[in-house]
């Protein structure tokens, strides 16, 4: 949510800060700002919408200038408008500041700063932090950010230039809103996403809570917020510029979902021996008699069908919580307990709140992520890296599918320690998560069969979504796409819950998707289908190759390759995912940046 992107360097600040930017459209947010020191002197330009429109401000009022700021906003204090979007002044005109985060005791300091004389332009909570730093001013913009910091309730990070300190760049991070620090040749840069500077360096520090860094020509200082020296370690990310390119693709969804196969064989990869790079010994597994699972969102449903492997394959009782609640409830964690935290970002603010308050009370702690160096995997005991590589688009496809990877062969990892498989029995289950790289392929070959279907189906408003044992999650995900991305009503539900109720929605206007593939369950699914078309519903069914059976029951059919019933959900994803795209295309919505929504989620 909200981007921010700074430089200082060699360069003109303006092209590349521009360039950060739409490296950050896919965050989500509504207006655009960017500020910049020349001659000693801060200029701003800002603008709601998108950053298309603040390129037309600065082509009619350009700004010039080796040092600067930008940022794309994500409402939460203040309507979208110009006077909202980032940078923020203070009184003089000569302080500009870019936020990430909320700062939760804004009221009350904006009251205070108020008594004290200041002027308010804007609604919202980054401008006092603008008059704070103003405040404190005398005491030079490094100590004055320091004494402001300290008065900030709330998530925060930030981007600070001035014109009293002409040649510095200040960057703040606390509560969690993430914040890097990139070292090229051509400068020094500071972002909330690592995907803003690829295009000039790889290599960053990763600010921690309570620190702040310090970029000028002289280089860069990383100290805590009493000012103390920090000494980092520098992470050499492992992707490239290219890889976060469209190659050739109209969206950057759609190249995700055709990267698939790539990125689910590149995870199995990497975790083909889980505990190499887990950092939790075997004795400490052992001792584990209860896994908790926590995420938000589409983590949330590779969590729910990472429960049906772990019990299935490792006899341990596993719960699955969205992080949100499982934070504010009382949730019973000891140290025989493993929480397991699964984030895309490793940002997301309430796994990342789950995550401690688990560690809090004793229990070992794994992280499920993809992002080298970020909040969760450096706060849990252990991390599991997805493979996946940037993930641009916005609805998460290649990410889910990666989770679901990891958790099969942490599965299957667990198992073994645990005593619940045989060597044999993990040989087996390797070799057959070996294989859906392959498989996933061929539904991909498929997906001319999805877009003959697409235009049919995409008039309808509503969907209902039905799945049965571990296909249940996929019921999930597949709504959810539709909703994210051709804003869509759907609804997924436990097929077995039919008959209490959802069954009185179902009639010609209601098309159903039954995923119903060969399994112990399929009898099951075949039924509810049958009760679908005595209501004269519509059924769109996700099932095996060579069931002809089902093709008589249903309306339309997308068929999967077979594999075994643990690896089927990542298989069936796969086409719900090109169906949500392709009606999303169909009815002209932004597919990779849907309104209202944001990749990582840094706020509550």
């Amino acid at each position: 949510m909200c981007g921010i992107i700074g430089y200082v360097g060699n360069r003109e600040a303006v092209p590349i800060l521009m360039d950060g930017l739409k490296r950050l459209e896919y965050r989500g947010y509504d207006s655009a700002g960017v500020g910049v020191i020349c001659e000693g002197r801060l200029d701003v330009r800002r603008s709601v919408g998108k950053i298309a429109a603040l390129e037309r401000v600065l082509s009619r009022e350009p700004l010039r200038g080796r040092l600067g700021v930008a940022h794309t906003r994500w409402a939460t204090h203040g309507r979208p408008s110009d006077a909202n979007a980032h940078p923020h002044r203070d009184c003089s005109k000569s302080l500009a500041v870019v936020h990430n985060g909320i700062i939760e005791n804004c009221a009350s300091l904006r009251k205070s700063l108020e008594a004290d004389g200041h002027q308010f332009e804007s609604q919202t909570d980054t401008e006092v932090i603008a008059h704070l730093i103003e405040r404190y001013a005398g005491e030079g913009l490094e100590a004055a950010t320091r004494r402001a910091a300290a008065t900030l309730r709330g998530a925060f990070a930030l981007g600070i230039i001035g014109e009293h300190a002409p040649g510095t760049l200040v960057g703040v991070r606390n509560g969690g809103a993430p914040l890097v620090v990139a070292v090229g040749g051509d400068g020094l840069f500071l972002a909330s996403d690592i995907a803003a500077v690829l295009k000039y360096t790889r290599d960053v520090f990763v600010l921690d809570d309570g620190e702040m860094a310090v970029l000028s020509e002289a280089g860069a200082r990383i100290v805590t917020l009493e000012g103390r020296s920090v000494h980092k370690p520098m992470t050499t990310i492992p992707w490239s510029a290219a890889a976060a390119e469209k190659d050739g693709y109209p969206h950057f969804m759609l190249k995700e979902i055709h990267e698939q196969p790539r990125t689910i064989e590149a995870t199995i990869r990497s975790l083909r021996d889980p505990d190499g790079g887990l950092g939790l010994d075997c004795t400490d597994l052992e001792k584990i008699d209860r896994i908790a699972l926590v995420a938000c969102g589409t983590s949330w449903h590779a969590a729910l069908v990472g429960k049906y492997m772990v019990e299935t394959l490792c006899r341990i009782p596993v719960e699955v919580d969205i992080a949100s609640e499982f934070r504010y409830r009382e949730p019973v964690a000891t140290g025989s307990t493993l929480t397991v935290a699964i984030s895309q970002s490793g940002e997301t603010a309430d796994t990342l709140g789950a995550l401690r308050h688990a560690r809090g009370c004793g229990s070992k702690s794994v992280a499920i992520c993809n992002v080298v160096g970020s909040s969760i995997s450096r706060e849990a005991d252990g991390v599991i890296y997805t493979r996946v590589g940037p993930e641009i688009s916005v609805a998460s496809t290649k990410s889910f599918t990666g989770q679901l990877v990891a958790l099969y062969l942490f599965a299957v990892h667990l198992g073994r320690t645990k005593g619940a498989l045989s060597a044999d029995q993990a040989s087996a289950l390797l070799g057959e998560v070996m294989e859906i790289p392959h498989l996933a392929k061929a539904v991909l070959g498929r997906g001319g069969r999805v877009v003959e279907l697409a235009p049919a189906l995409t008039p309808y408003p509503s969907f209902l979504y039905l799945g049965r044992g571990v296909t249940y999650p996929v019921a999930l995900e597949g709504a959810l796409k539709l909703k994210e991305l051709a804003y869509t009503h759907a609804e997924g539900y436990p097929a077995g819950e039919m008959k209490h109720g959802p069954i009185a929605l179902v009639d010609p206007k209601l098309p159903v998707v039954v995923l119903a593939p060969r399994g112990r369950l399929y009898e099951k699914a075949l039924g509810n289908i049958e009760e679908v078309k005595a209501r004269n519903g519509l059924v769109v069914a996700v099932a095996s190759d060579g069931d002809d059976q089902i093709a008589t029951r249903a309306d339309h059919v997308l068929y999967v390759p077979r594999t075994t019933e643990l690896l089927t959900p990542i298989l069936c994803a796969i086409p719900l995912q090109l169906l949500a795209y392709h009606i999303a295309v169909l009815r002209e919505c932004d597919v990779d940046q849907p309104r209202n929504l944001a990749k990582s989620v840094t706020v509550e």
